[in-house]
């Protein structure tokens, strides 16, 4: 019997892609479509979830669709080109080279090769599913089309930590910013806002980021940014957490502060709004379609803005009942719940 084999470079248990990849792979085996995830690379964590792409080959059936989960380059891509399966390229976004090449040469090469990917893979797939608006604008500036929206399938299990969306917030008001320390998410603008808010608004405020480095140089300029601030003690990294950790901090948290420049969907944020936790986000990239009217949207790279529309959402109890309400209605709007059931069927359709 034929089947939709997915295809991702590396499968991580704990990240967006990866959870997105083996909800689908679960939805598929319920329906009783044969579906395997194929890998470049084994993660000892997933391995037992995995199997190395070489094997495909040998267990290929007619009628098979390789559904390839794109978001870095690899040599799967020149592999999936040579197969003549129906192919069908998830997007999850590609952050342009330009965010690297200041911090990192290599990665902004790795990260031309994956656009460059993106680009041959566009005349041979039959369909390219993305996971925003703004995403689907960079499949088509690519080449491919026929397009789609859905967004990711998979989120943490948030619902049994939902605030209370009336409550107190008393100074020394906790910011969170979860997401990988990448230079595109440009997190000097949070720690910026929070030298502003601790000097005119809340002198208590604290933030806590949260998240696996990327980039090691800009990493340790950021490090080193918040020593200079005078900020140690009011910024704390805590690395990468596992779901049930990472939960707990967002829950304990008074706001989310988002302050990426490039952004293709922000899966952190439909989880805060799943939460009732407050955000505030740059109007950059896909933040602005994702969060609607869950949120506030501002210009994060202007410190005092940031500052002063944290420090009114933190200050008005209805304005957060407001917001927790348009979150509601957005996450009603997103549909997230059936999003792997719409990402197959659409994929079937192309079988």
């Amino acid at each position: 019997m034929s089947g939709i084999h997915q295809f991702v470079p590396m499968l991580h248990r704990g990240d967006a892609v990866g959870r997105h990849t083996m909800h689908l792979r679960d939805l598929m085996v319920a329906r009783g479509i044969p579906s395997r995830i194929y890998v470049e690379m084994t993660d000892p964590d997933t391995a037992a979830e995995s199997q190395p792409v070489a094997a495909y080959p040998q267990q290929c059936a007619a009628g098979d669709v390789l559904l390839y989960q794109f978001a870095t380059a690899s040599d799967m891509a020149p592999w999936l080109l040579s197969r003549p399966e129906t192919l069908v390229v998830n997007y999850h976004n590609v952050t342009p080279p330009e965010f690297y090449a200041p911090w990192d040469n290599g990665l902004a090469r790795h990260q031309l090769r994956a656009r460059a990917e993106l680009a041959s893979l566009a005349p041979r797939a039959a369909l390219g599913i993305a996971m925003s608006s703004f995403n689907e604008s960079e499949l088509q500036a690519a080449g491919f089309g026929t397009t789609a929206v859905v967004p990711p399938a998979a989120m943490l299990p948030t619902g049994s930590t939902a605030r209370s969306s009336a409550s107190e917030v008393r100074q020394g008001a906790k910011w969170i910013s979860v997401g990988r320390l990448a230079p595109n998410k440009a997190l000097q603008h949070a720690v910026m806002a929070l030298l502003v808010a601790r000097a005119h608004h809340d002198p208590g405020a604290t933030l806590e980021i949260v998240g696996r480095s990327v980039v090691p140089s800009y990493t340790s300029a950021l490090r080193r940014f918040v020593e200079e601030m005078g900020l140690h003690r009011a910024v704390t990294f805590r690395g990468q957490l596992g779901d049930e950790s990472l939960v707990k901090a967002m829950a304990g948290a008074d706001v989310m502060v988002v302050t990426s420049d490039h952004e293709g969907f922000g899966v952190p944020v439909v989880e805060a709004m799943a939460m009732g936790l407050p955000v505030v986000a740059n109007a950059a990239g896909a933040l602005p379609e994702v969060l609607g009217p869950g949120g506030v949207l501002v210009d994060t790279t202007d410190p005092w803005a940031l500052a002063e529309a944290t420090a009114a959402v933190l200050a008005d109890p209805a304005r957060r009942d407001a917001l927790v309400a348009g979150a509601q209605a957005q996450l009603s709007t997103l549909d997230l719940a059936t999003a792997g059931d719409r990402a197959i069927d659409l994929v079937s359709q192309v079988c």
